[in-house]
């Protein structure tokens, strides 16, 4: 992608080191269509659905690109199977403006409703504008004795306002509050990082008056970074549970907005939200494609929404006393250094694959409730070197796989045994060595902060670049 933008090459990095992260490829390929490289985007959203073919936001970001492209009706057979599917206001918004542009204005009208009662913020008063004419233009057609054509045109008019009050009229609707049933008792491993998150954010809640006698505020930030699959989302969630707190999980299609400003009044309400709700572990996924670096944003919008962020998390306006802010990412390095400072995400955690100990602790878990004969965990975890807990599922899946074909031959279920791990981990290779790639080069020439110290020391790599 020759043509793009220097401020969206931090994503697309990303992208290469996560491949399948669905809500970051969505951004990144509207972001595209946004600059006008439409091919580029088409091509980008194609290759994810080879990956995950059922994404319904995929299949939404191909049927934008095709749009552009001018590749109408692959558009319209995309969207048309998307708007059979529950919650795809997206969908009928984009089909109501190709069957404007049709001239089908009765079913442009039905799918433009249809959009913004599923989401006001579509509301759009050029595509009600259109659908208006449409409707007019059919009923001078029709010849309706019944009403003057000042009735009808007002009828019409009527309705578009109709239209697009409803749209203005829709209040934030937050993303989904959790009430977590899983604590640390869930995760396997990882010790070192619960006792570093203990002390940041869960002693201070449970032992308030102690901390507020020392002037410690209950809240701050941790950001959690490492391979993808290692666990960092499944950790968030049980630190809320674990501080017995409501849990408030973002992606980036929670906050980035196509239209100037409203991303930054998401952020801000998300924020609202989450104090409201305290205690609260609000939690950022993916967050380097919030808080890229403001270098990489001079010439952009999301410029704003960085410095958005850093004012929410300063609680410049309001105190965030009793919101504990987790966020996850796999690329650190892409990150403004301005959230490293003390008061935002002054601790930041490498979230490693698990160690043997670990790995067979988290076999544990994944096996729990299932029939399972005579397992040496320990063994399988000696094999598994470099897998992350994704890895690790994945193990145990194709082990069951495995089981259930045997177990469909004799019409019972048939116990999981050692040697159906250690199989299963043989066809298993560890996803994080692109990863430890891309890090390693950060660790011998982008480390004079010592940020990514932690790296080092797993790689076995010395400050002076030595192993």
């Amino acid at each position: 992608m020759d043509r793009l933008p220097p401020h969206l090459r931090p994503l697309l990095d990303a992208l290469d080191v996560s491949p399948d992260n669905v809500p970051l490829r969505k951004h990144l390929g509207e972001q595209l269509l946004t600059f006008g490289l439409n091919e580029e985007s088409a091509k980008l959203f194609a290759d994810g659905l080879r990956l995950a073919p059922a994404s319904d936001a995929l299949q939404l970001g191909f049927a934008k690109a095709n749009e552009r492209l001018g590749q109408v009706a692959k558009a319209k057979s995309i969207l048309e199977e998307l708007v059979r599917r529950p919650g795809q206001g997206e969908a009928h918004f984009l089909l109501a403006q190709i069957l404007a542009a049709e001239g089908a204005g009765e079913r442009a009208k039905q799918h433009y409703e249809k959009a913004i009662t599923i989401d006001p913020s579509l509301a759009n008063a050029e595509v009600v504008e259109s659908m208006a004419g449409i409707l007019k233009e059919l009923d001078e057609e029709d010849g309706d004795d019944n009403a003057s054509e000042e009735e009808s045109e007002d009828d019409v008019d009527a309705m578009g306002r109709r239209l697009v009050r409803a749209g203005q009229q829709g209040e934030f609707q937050p993303p989904k509050l959790e009430r977590p049933t899983i604590d640390f008792r869930s995760v396997g491993g990882m010790e070192g990082v619960k006792d570093e998150i203990r002390m940041k954010v869960i002693h201070p809640l449970v032992n308030s008056e102690l901390f507020k006698a020392y002037g410690k505020a209950i809240g701050g930030g941790i950001l959690l970074y490492g391979p993808p699959g290692c666990g960092k989302t499944h950790l968030a969630r049980a630190t809320a549970g674990e501080a017995k707190a409501t849990f408030l999980a973002l992606g980036i299609h929670d906050v980035l907005d196509m239209w100037l400003g409203q991303s930054e009044q998401r952020l801000h309400q998300v924020f609202a939200y989450a104090r409201k709700n305290a205690p609260c572990v609000l939690f950022f996924d993916e967050v380097d494609a919030l808080a890229a670096s403001r270098h990489d944003l001079r010439q952009s919008g999301g410029r704003n929404v960085v410095n958005q962020f850093l004012n929410e998390l300063d609680g410049v306006t309001h105190s965030n006393d009793g919101v504990l802010i987790l966020a996850a990412t796999n690329a650190p390095w892409h990150l403004d250094s301005a959230f490293r400072r003390p008061g935002r995400f002054d601790r930041i955690i490498f979230v490693p694959p698990p160690d043997e100990a670990a790995r067979a602790s988290v076999l544990s878990v994944l096996l729990e409730g299932k029939p399972v004969g005579a397992l040496d965990l320990k063994a399988v975890a000696k094999r598994t070197p470099e897998r992350s807990g994704a890895d690790l599922k994945a193990v145990v899946d194709r082990a069951i796989e495995g089981k259930l074909r045997e177990a469909m031959k004799t019409g019972r279920p048939l116990p999981l045994e050692t040697k159906d791990l250690l199989a299963a981990a043989n066809d298993t290779p560890p996803s994080t060595k692109e990863w430890f790639a891309t890090a390693r080069n950060y660790v011998l020439h982008a480390n004079e902060s010592g940020a990514y110290d932690d790296v080092a020391k797993y790689l076995g790599i010395s400050r002076g670049g030595a192993r």
